[in-house]
């Protein structure tokens, strides 16, 4: 841990559509309820892509991007309810720049950021930093997403033969919800490529489906008859949320399905009369949003990382050379990965 010293390099996005740019900034000071971390590594999501090259969520310039983060508080504001989040605290938490329109003072890609103390959870040792940044966007999504379906926020028992499942599971957001949901007692099914597959199973998943077989409906169908489960619930993490809601109603069948969707919605999406669907975000309702925010990072990722229930899933893959790379990492991002985290370290 090192003392801020007014400045800081932070990789900035200067004008609408990019590129980053490495420059120097005024590191900020703490408001009420904010924490300055200082950032050992950035994990990238597809949503700085957008945010780089097409201005999503900026409406001021220069911006600073990125959400996922792992440091170490080096300052606190008035407020903190936390007294465990005291300066020198490790953890991982959410640079929320899109929430925040781009400003240069809460995006993750630089080395000092200022952050919400809901949207924080503690990093056991037993963590590195660059396993730590993986979190905060997945655990966000994922259960903005299951909750809004009805996965319960205490676990149940897996006699009930309750099931959900994950379209996309070798996504961030995917394999952090094949956890989620296995950990509170529902048996999962997911799909992934099918090298995959065994991966997606030390997750939780109890059946993988490959998403590009003709007859992956059938199959997912047939295997939740024969388990004796019952699917009301899907997330989708990535892929044709056609199929995703076609499958979703067949598993219903009488009942009304629901399907939570991570990336942004298709709008030639037809959804079947049985099925519900929404967009994965947190309440509008300012109180509720931070109920839920505190319990997502303060409860259930805190206490599931305390108790080494989670792993930094997919695969992590460092982008060697900093902030100087972050463009590099963002370019590969958007050129596709497969079960892959591109992290920086700073």
């Amino acid at each position: 841990m090192s003392t801020p010293s007014g400045k800081h390099l932070a990789a900035i996005v200067p004008q609408h559509g990019g590129p980053l740019a490495v420059v120097e900034r005024t590191t900020p000071t703490c408001g009420p309820n904010q924490l300055l971390i200082e950032v050992h590594a950035v994990a990238f999501n597809p949503v700085d892509c957008y945010q780089r090259d097409m201005g999503f969520f900026i409406e001021e310039y220069p911006a600073v991007i990125g959400s996922d983060i792992a440091g170490i508080v080096v300052q606190t504001g008035s407020g903190i309810s936390l007294k465990t989040l005291t300066i020198g605290t490790r953890v991982t938490a959410l640079a929320s720049s899109f929430y925040h329109k781009g400003n240069p003072d809460h995006g993750a890609m630089q080395k000092y950021v200022l952050v919400g103390e809901d949207t924080v959870a503690i990093l056991p040792d037993s963590f590195s930093f660059v396993e730590g940044c993986v979190f905060p966007l997945a655990a966000l999504t994922v259960w903005n997403g299951w909750l809004w379906a009805g996965v319960a926020r205490e676990p149940i028992s897996p006699a009930e033969k309750k099931g959900v499942l994950v379209w996309g599971a070798s996504s961030s957001m995917g394999a952090l919800a094949v956890q989620g949901a296995k950990n509170m007692g529902y048996t999962v099914y997911a799909t992934a490529s099918s090298q995959h597959h065994e991966y997606i199973k030390t997750l939780g998943a109890a059946r993988v489906f490959d998403y590009k077989a003709e007859d992956v409906a059938s199959e997912i169908l047939n295997a939740a008859k024969e388990d004796g489960i019952t699917i009301r619930i899907a997330y989708h993490a990535t892929g044709a949320q056609q199929v995703s809601a076609d499958i979703i109603s067949k598993l219903a069948a009488g009942d009304q399905g629901k399907l939570a969707i991570a990336p942004i919605v298709d709008k030639s999406l037809n959804l079947p009369e049985n099925v519900d669907s929404a967009f994965v975000q947190a309440p509008d309702q300012p109180e509720a949003r931070e109920e839920r925010l505190h319990w997502i990072f303060g409860t259930w990722l805190q206490e599931g990382l305390a108790a080494n229930q989670l792993v930094a899933s997919p695969r992590i893959k460092i982008i060697e050379g900093g902030l100087e790379s972050a463009n590099k990492a963002l370019d590969e991002l958007k050129a596709g990965v497969s079960c892959t985290k591109l992290v920086i370290e700073i």
